[in-house]
């Protein structure tokens, strides 16, 4: 599923409009500069767009975005720490150590 994900830096999330829902991923932000760090905390996607491959969309174009913005992650939602167990190269260099 190819989404057209968004970041919102003031609201802190990355999301995406399907079918007049939002997905999205929810994160707090510290460190400046190139030190810029992204806790991914939380993904949401609406009952009626589960089942889809919304969610796993969300993430790999989410982890896209962070680096392509010079950010490093750190995947503390379950959902998103499950999806990079099952796709690691999608972490390569830009998941944080805790």
């Amino acid at each position: 599923m190819d989404l057209d994900v968004h970041h919102d830096p003031q609201s802190h999330k990355f999301y995406a409009t399907v079918d007049g829902h939002e997905a999205k991923i929810e994160y707090a932000e510290s460190g400046s500069g190139d030190a810029r760090v992204l806790d991914l905390r939380h993904t949401f996607v609406a009952p009626e767009l589960r089942g889809r491959g919304v969610a796993q969309a969300l993430v790999a174009r989410t982890l896209e975005l962070a680096r392509q913005g010079g950010f490093q992650v750190i995947p503390t939602c379950p959902f998103i720490k499950s999806y990079l167990a099952g796709h690691p190269a999608a972490g390569e260099g830009i998941v944080a150590q805790r």
